[in-house]
């Protein structure tokens, strides 16, 4: 009897527009920080990477899509593992500038913000697709400062490349916090 009736509170500060409650947050934030440190674990732990090494793996595909995008704006690289060898500089793509942190943070936040798992998953392969289209082109304009502005890398690679991806992945999440609040609003 009594979860019927909290569940009959939850209806009705819904529709008025007010907050669930401060529980639904603590959740979000309990699961938000449980799942990062699990993902982080999985990345960082020498077991797994022995076993398999994602954050190697994953590197290694931006590394190579990043070369074929320079290739097609005629900037002459070559790549092996994970460096990309331009003709004045060298970039070693290491975890942070491989995309991959800003993939986890952005999944982490979809899979603790409650919403059905058809739409987390919606969420997370577009959010993935838009995050890592931009880090490779990000990397790109890396590369050709690297380049042209070899004076200015460090404070564009530093101060304007990470604060690029922390404001997308963010940008990302409140675009999916309007896509699971507008399809939870038409569905109810």
């Amino acid at each position: 009897m009594k979860s019927k009736k909290k569940e009959t509170q939850k209806r009705a500060h819904k529709e008025a527009g007010k907050p669930v409650s401060a529980l639904s947050i603590r959740r979000f934030a309990v699961t938000y920080l449980i799942l990062m440190g699990v993902f982080f674990l999985l990345i960082g732990l020498k077991p797994v990477q022995d076993l398999i090494d994602l954050n190697g793996l994953y590197t290694r595909g931006v590394v190579a899509t990043t070369t074929k995008v320079l290739g097609i704006l005629s900037i002459p690289c070559a790549y092996q593992g994970s460096i990309i060898q331009l003709p004045s500089i060298s970039l070693d793509v290491k975890f942070g500038c491989n995309g991959l942190e800003s993939v986890m943070i952005y999944s982490v936040a979809v899979i603790s913000f409650p919403a059905s798992w058809k739409k987390k998953l919606t969420g997370i392969l577009a959010g993935f697709v838009i995050i890592q289209a931009i880090n490779i082109l990000r990397i790109a304009a890396l590369a050709y400062s690297g380049i042209h502005f070899k004076g200015v890398f460090e404070y564009i690679h530093i101060y304007v490349a990470q604060g690029i991806m922390i404001a997308i992945s963010l940008g990302v999440f409140f675009f999916y916090l309007n896509y699971a609040k507008s399809h939870k609003e038409a569905a109810a």
